[in-house]
């Protein structure tokens, strides 16, 4: 009785063991979080309350964030999405005294004002960064529209995002003042290949010989 029951246990752990082996693939396969900012509000700010249309601090602090997820941050084109790790850039509001490599501005493409716009911002750095709009002179910012969040290491960053950024593009060095066409090169007439303009040397040579030699035959 004692071997069954010890075998029945066995058979058992072995199952636990592979249910919690399964749940963890399902984890792992699950992989990497879209966090959509401020939840069904999105990325917005009531100009007429003067409120960020969400609380974003504390919709931060019930997330968890980790490389290779990405921020969703569902606005329009009055707002700006900055990404900063300089703590004083975040809390001033403003990107006057920021530097290239520690703050970014997210585009959305658009040149229109008020239109919506969807912008993913992918989390490439573990540790404290800052997000906030910049927008009418870091007047939204001021009143509630930015959070800071803590990206832990999870499952690392996948291989689309593992990668250095491309080189800014440098303009080719021009070769012609602006607004000036280029020199061209005009040929007057065909090269000569070493033979062509001397072509019918030998036949003047033969002609002279037998103009000569008929001038000093004598008459008969």
């Amino acid at each position: 009785m004692a071997t069954k029951t010890n075998a029945l246990c066995v058979v058992l752990l072995a199952i636990m063991i592979n249910v919690a082996s399964t749940a963890a693939a399902d984890t792992a396969a699950a992989g990497y979080i879209n966090h959509t900012v401020g939840g069904a509000a999105g990325w917005s700010f009531d100009t007429t309350t003067s409120k960020s249309s969400a609380d974003y601090s504390a919709w931060a602090a019930k997330q968890t964030f980790n490389l290779g997820d990405y921020l969703i941050f569902n606005t329009n084109s009055n707002q700006t999405v900055i990404q900063t790790y300089n703590e004083t850039t975040y809390r001033n509001c403003s990107m006057d005294d920021a530097l290239d490599t520690d703050t970014f501005q997210y585009e959305g493409g658009s040149n229109s004002f008020g239109k919506p716009l969807t912008i993913a911002v992918p989390l490439t750095i573990e540790g404290p960064q800052y997000y906030f709009s910049d927008a009418d002179d870091g007047f939204p910012c001021l009143h509630g529209m930015a959070f800071e969040i803590k990206v832990g290491h999870g499952l690392g960053l996948p291989p689309n995002l593992n990668q250095p950024p491309p080189p800014p593009y440098v303009e080719p060095p021009s070769t012609a003042e602006e607004g000036q066409s280029p020199p061209v090169t005009i040929i007057s007439s065909p090269p000569s290949d070493g033979t062509r303009n001397g072509v019918h040397f030998p036949l003047m040579v033969l002609m002279v010989s037998l103009v000569l030699y008929l001038y000093d035959e004598p008459s008969s």
